[in-house]
């Protein structure tokens, strides 16, 4: 007996613990297996086709006229591993069949197939939601969108108690977004605008060339925040502090910190952490800086 097709379904899961598979069973004349109870033992393997059994179960269901059965792993009668602690996100799975056409376990049909994609409800079951406060990605998160899976997040420290926005106070950049993650474009704008400058550094570049290496990974994506970014940041200064303090940093300062926003060619506008005040000011002006991030 052979099976000449495996046929692995990437569908939405059935049950959240449950992923749907299905496979076409031919004998050794290449004939369709039909109406018939068949064997099955059901392997998730790790890695590689010869990889890890890091899951097997079994089952005893019924081809239909066609030679087609249809099951759902995770559904069978457990032989070893757990399906519901598989991490479908930080490996290469393939799932091995292996089927005995008269109903028992004497299986003499096999075959594997990579897993290219899992149910989203099985991968997002083991992917970690993160919530403001949390020491994560180079830094504090200050805010996550509603998924928990991508947010923004400030450096704990200030990397600046004094620095100008720009080297020219004559020319408008641009720089003129507002709101989450706006001021990664922002500081791009700037930073070609501005460029080297005077050889003196300043608030966007200054960010932009941080390297700030956290729990054994360094992180160098940093970016001068907009003003929204500012408030959002504001909204949560009492965890953010909290955080940046137990890890070494310091609290922000109840005082001035540019934006990436610009008002006009002389000014930009900064955010007053005692009052959450806004405002422009030449950019010829030393602020504070905290530069952010997004993941």
């Amino acid at each position: 007996m052979t099976a000449s097709m495996f046929l692995p379904q990437q569908v939405a899961a059935q049950a959240p613990e449950k992923m749907s598979y299905q496979a076409v069973i031919h004998n050794s004349s290449d004939e369709l297996v039909k109406n018939s109870q068949i064997g099955m033992q059901i392997s998730i393997l790790q890695g590689s086709a010869s990889g890890t059994a890091v899951y097997v179960e079994t089952q005893i269901p019924t081809t239909n006229v066609n030679g087609l059965v249809s099951i759902e792993i995770g559904g069978g009668t457990v032989v070893t591993g757990d399906f519901t602690t598989i991490d479908w996100g930080s490996n290469l799975y393939f799932i091995k069949t292996e089927i005995d056409p008269s109903g028992g376990t004497n299986y003499t049909i096999s075959g594997t197939t990579q897993l290219l994609s899992v149910p989203y409800a099985l991968y997002a079951k083991h992917t970690k939601a993160y919530k403001v406060g949390d020491f994560a990605h180079g830094g504090i998160i200050f805010w996550v969108d509603a998924t928990g899976q991508h947010g923004l997040v400030c450096a704990k420290s200030d990397q600046s108690t004094g620095i100008r926005w720009s080297v020219e106070t004559s020319t408008r950049t641009m720089a003129r977004a507002n709101g989450p993650k706006a001021g990664f474009m922002n500081t791009a704008i700037i930073i070609v605008n501005e460029g080297y400058g005077d050889g003196n550094t300043y608030a966007a570049r200054l960010c932009n060339e941080s390297q700030i290496t956290e729990e054994g990974k360094t992180y160098a994506d940093w970016y001068l925040p907009s003003k929204e970014e500012l408030f959002l940041m504001y909204q949560n200064k009492a965890i953010v502090d909290s955080t940046a303090v137990a890890h070494g940093g310091n609290s922000l300062t109840l005082t001035y910190y540019w934006s990436s926003t610009e008002y006009d060619s002389g000014s930009a506008w900064y955010f007053n952490f005692s009052n959450a005040a806004t405002f422009f000011i030449s950019k010829s002006e030393s602020l504070y800086v905290r530069a952010v991030r997004a993941f």
